[in-house]
């Protein structure tokens, strides 16, 4: 269906899915006026804002697949080396696209949960802080130089921090949690913002289409043979990024910050933010670097440290005893996938990367949702809150019992889409053990989620006489409209393999069309 937006908004639109949420947020704080704490209020005004955001990402990525060039957008009438550019192609247009959704029905869905896990007094920050979060992932994934990726991604982390951290009314630990991860993210930006330093340094700019430029020159003019400070950037831009995404063994900031913060927000987390370290890791590798020397060394050691987390997560999500702590355990090998994919740097391994991003997003984001809605009603995430638990919520477990599905990789859910194209791409290349790494993630994924599957339905609670209602209206229609997505996208996967093509077609080009 198209969207017809009048030509004043449409060519605004890269800006304003920024500015929606950013201001949103700042005017989320003043809600606290009107109603102590903002509650009701305040999230009925963030989903206005996500729901208009996504209006704009949807549009703005027909405009996108109309046009045979991204859309650029220029803030200020700054030279462009050091002035602010968004540019929109295939393969933002349809990140952004994720994060909008997930960001719209996981923003309908935290009402009933945050009023349960989050202080009265402190809900008009929740949701002021909450936008800003999404303001920052959705402006990293829009720009179109380095350091204003920087700025945004200090934005996005330090608010993610502090949803963790929001946590601590339920349970303490939330704020060691967000502490690690401020310490850990803290150390992976810096990294990021060393790489770029040396890149400023290398070609005097800071637009990631001229720095390619420059290297593309530099490289032609024969002075960037044995350049060690290219080399440094990117091992610097490596490092940074893997800690964002959580790949691999740098992943250990993850598990607790799932786990501890409030359900809405890990369900936000986990769908939206280590995608959005992958984006940045996409635009690094092949627009920056792409066509100016062989990083085949460094991506078979992603995808070495990809394969590993693989099987590591896996069997660590096997021994947990907390259900969000499995699932977040789970993510890291979700990304490990993602990671292995554009590692192998063929046309299949990328187009596997960038579905699994959409899919990943769909299934984590519904399973958390269903957690936390478990979490609402029994006031727990642990093993025994879920002991035959699906007798009473059989709606919300009936999701999550789905979402597994695509977990591991059933036929007719998106998961499998993503793993067959990723079996494709190993074998293209004939890496037939990367290939069985896949298959291999897919068996201990029945173990892992078998075993929770066969706790809800079939277990014996504790307490045979305690009474659980089924989740609220509020939080299972989202959660089985992402559900339902993972299972349609299962059996039509039409426009996620298109986007997805083009988006790898645009990446394996240098990532300028």
């Amino acid at each position: 269906m198209d969207i017809e937006l009048p030509e004043s908004i449409r060519a605004h639109l890269p800006v304003l899915v920024v500015l929606l949420p950013l201001f949103g947020g700042l005017l989320a704080m003043f809600t606290g006026l009107v109603q102590r704490g903002g509650g009701v209020i305040a999230w009925a005004w963030s989903v206005l804002i996500t729901g208009l955001m996504l209006v704009c990402s949807a549009a703005m990525l027909q405009l996108v697949h109309a046009s045979p060039e991204p859309l650029v957008y220029r803030l200020g009438s700054w030279p462009e080396a050091y002035g602010i550019g968004y540019s929109v192609d295939a393969l933002n247009a349809y990140v952004i696209l994720v994060v909008s959704i997930i960001a719209f029905l996981t923003t309908v869905y935290a009402k009933d949960s945050v009023m349960a896990e989050v202080a009265n007094d402190r809900h008009h920050l929740f949701y002021s802080v909450w936008l800003l979060a999404i303001a920052g992932l959705i402006g990293i994934t829009v720009t179109g130089d380095t350091f204003n990726i920087y700025v945004l991604l200090e934005i996005s982390s330090l608010t993610v921090y502090t949803l963790v951290a929001l946590g601590g009314d339920r349970d303490r630990r939330a704020l060691v949690a967000a502490l690690k991860y401020l310490i850990l993210g803290s150390i992976g930006a810096t990294f990021i913002l060393l790489g770029i330093g040396y890149l400023l340094m290398l070609t005097g700019t800071l637009n990631m289409g001229d720095m390619h430029d420059q290297l593309v020159r530099m490289r032609e003019a024969g002075t960037l043979a044995n350049n060690r400070t290219v080399f440094v950037s990117f091992a610097f831009l490596m490092v940074g990024l893997s800690l964002k995404m959580a790949l691999f063994p740098l992943h250990l900031w993850l598990p607790n910050a799932y786990t501890y913060a409030p359900s809405a927000v890990s369900a936000l987390v986990a769908a939206t933010a280590t995608k959005v370290g992958v984006y940045m890791t996409f635009r690094f590798v092949f627009t920056i670097y792409g066509g100016v020397y062989d990083t085949s060394a460094d991506l078979q050691l992603l995808a070495l440290c990809a394969c590993l987390g693989i099987v590591v997560s896996s069997v660590a999500a096997v021994r947990q005893m907390n259900v969000k702590k499995v699932l977040a355990y789970s993510s890291v090998g979700q990304i490990a996938y993602i990671v292995l994919g554009f590692s192998l740097a063929n046309h299949t391994g990328v187009t596997a990367s960038v579905i699994h991003i959409f899919n990943h997003a769909i299934i984590k984001g519904g399973m958390f949702m269903a957690v936390g809605a478990v979490a609402l009603r029994t006031g727990g995430t642990k093993i025994e809150d879920f002991k035959g638990i699906g007798r009473q919520m059989p709606v919300t477990m009936a999701a999550f019992t789905v979402g597994g599905c695509g977990l591991i990789g059933v036929p007719l859910t998106s998961g499998f889409i993503s793993k067959w194209y990723l079996v494709q791409a190993a074998m293209e290349e004939g890496y037939w053990g990367v290939a069985a790494v896949v298959l291999l993630g897919g068996v201990l994924a029945i173990v892992y989620v078998w075993r929770l599957i066969e706790i809800i339905w079939f277990g014996t609670p504790d307490d045979p006489n305690k009474r659980v209602k089924e989740a609220p209206l509020s939080m299972l229609v989202p959660m089985w409209i992402l559900i339902g997505a993972s299972v349609y996208f299962g059996i039509d996967a039409t426009w996620t393999a298109d986007s997805a093509r083009a988006a790898a077609s645009l990446l394996l080009n240098g990532g300028h069309g």
